[in-house]
């Protein structure tokens, strides 16, 4: 299916990439169909992807993995919530969570509190608000970016 976006132009996106979200995302109930798009040069390591919606073409939110910016991230989540991403196992699991990019950098940051739980072996996903209180919605990342940058 081609789509036009608003971020990447025209954009071919094959079936078997499309993400269902039974429930929406927070926020965007409707939109249910999404891709995730990232740099591919640097192919699925690329830090910063985006989850573009097929249902809103305008709509792309920046994701990552909060492990590159989190090492410990663990949160306990019950089974019955993972139930619209399907049969999720450790192998077919990923975990992504939105990033903030304002025009000043160095407020960057990471929403831990509502990570997107995508099931890759089944092409589906759910977004969930952690309620635990371990974890924060603004998770500040550009100094995390900058010592990874002086590092390589």
């Amino acid at each position: 299916m081609k789509i036009n976006t608003k971020v990447f132009g025209e954009i071919e996106i094959s079936d078997d990439k499309v993400i269902m979200f039974q429930d929406g995302i927070i926020g965007f109930p409707d939109l249910k169909r999404f891709a995730l798009l990232h740099d591919e040069d640097r192919g699925t390591d690329a830090g910063i992807r985006f989850l573009q919606s097929l249902d809103e073409p305008g709509f792309a939110m920046p994701v990552m993995n909060p492990l590159d910016v989190k090492p410990d991230y663990d949160p306990e989540v019950e089974d019955e919530l993972l139930a619209a991403a399907g049969n999720v196992t450790p192998e077919n699991l990923l975990v992504l969570v939105t990033v903030s990019i304002p025009s000043d950098l160095t407020r960057m940051s990471v929403n831990l509190q509502g990570p997107f739980i995508i099931n890759v072996g089944e092409n589906r996903g759910c977004q969930l608000i952690l309620d635990s209180g371990n974890y924060p919605v603004k998770f500040p990342i550009y100094d995390i970016f900058q010592a990874g940058k002086e590092g390589a």
